[in-house]
């Protein structure tokens, strides 16, 4: 295995740096100017914003501008911001606990739910149970976000006056009243997100219990005596969730980009906003340095995602 993880981390660095390449390119050559709303400003001459633009490194060659940022990120230095001159890393960390609070939370019930859902419900296939769990589950995953936060704002904040729809970044919890302030204003932007979170889990769940319900060693084991139970614990969740970990660890990094919809329907102010605001401005080093480090995060949960895999099934070797 440890030859196996050496292997994968150096084949991710070079995947990291075309990734890098290609995020940073593409920011470079894309429409719109990060000076572009001093423009307006006739108090800013021609030459003040020229100045400004090479006080911030935009005059010069692209390559020589990825040089000096990828030399920067490796000495953890994520720049500044072009808007608000704060440092990116500042910005970022600023917004993660709200984004790791409301995201992080969604997706653990989601996975608590989806998961034990999911497997009962390919063991009484094709029963009322499963077909409203199915049908749930469909409802959830065809619902969008946007609509499916509309209608709990409409319902909850509007109607019956019980949750409020804007959350309040400022609140601060110091006792019990503003604990329960703020599970109140968490209810509906984490049940958004679960609905359909849950929905996709509890699918892939059911397929995968499904296809191993059939397999060779699961009558075996029932051969040899052993309990349902048993069987289920030890062999067919086991080998179901190979599919399901793969699925999570593609899914996991979204929790430190946020989810964008649903941040900007209840005015979440996380990551998402974030990045919907710094690629509204041009603001490059934030675009850049998000974009970037949700990329990281992909690259290690794979490489997770497949040291779990000889976890779960004994018959993968690497």
């Amino acid at each position: 295995m440890k030859k196996y993880l050496i292997n994968r981390l150096l084949i991710a660095i070079p995947t990291l740096i075309g990734i890098s390449v290609v995020i940073f390119t593409i920011l470079a050559v894309a429409p719109g100017d990060p000076m572009g709303e001093f423009a307006a400003n006739p108090s800013i001459t021609a030459e003040v914003r020229e100045n400004i633009r090479k006080s911030l490194g935009l005059d010069q060659p692209i390559y020589i501008r990825y040089f000096k940022w990828a030399w920067a990120f490796v000495r953890g230095d994520l720049g500044y911001s072009f808007t608000s001159r704060s440092p990116v890393i500042e910005l970022i960390l600023q917004r993660l606990p709200t984004t790791l609070w409301v995201v992080g939370s969604a997706y653990l019930l989601a996975a608590l739910i989806a998961i034990p859902l999911g497997v009962i419900s390919a063991l009484k296939p094709y029963s009322l149970l499963d077909l409203t769990i199915t049908t749930l589950a469909f409802l959830g995953f065809s619902l969008p976000p946007f609509f499916s936060g509309l209608l709990l704002i409409i319902i909850f904040s509007v109607q019956l006056k019980w949750l409020p729809f804007i959350y309040d970044s400022t609140l601060q919890v110091t006792n019990w009243q503003t604990l329960i302030a703020q599970i109140k204003q968490s209810i509906m932007p984490i049940s958004v997100l679960a609905l359909y979170q849950g929905a996709v889990l509890m699918r892939f769940t059911r397929s995968s219990v499904l296809e191993e319900l059939n397999q060779e060693y699961v009558r075996t084991a029932y051969a040899k005596g052993l309990t349902k139970l048993a069987i289920i614990k030890n062999h067919i969740l086991r080998n179901a969730l190979i599919p399901v970990v793969t699925l999570i660890a593609l899914d996991l990094p979204t929790i430190f980009t946020g989810a964008l919809i649903t941040e900007q329907v209840f005015r979440v102010p996380g990551i998402g906003a974030l990045l919907i605001e710094s690629i509204y401005r041009s603001d490059t080093p934030v675009v850049m340095a998000i974009t970037f480090i949700y990329g990281i995060l992909i690259v290690i949960f794979n490489i997770i995602a497949d040291l779990t895999y000889g976890f779960l099934d004994p018959r993968v070797r690497y």
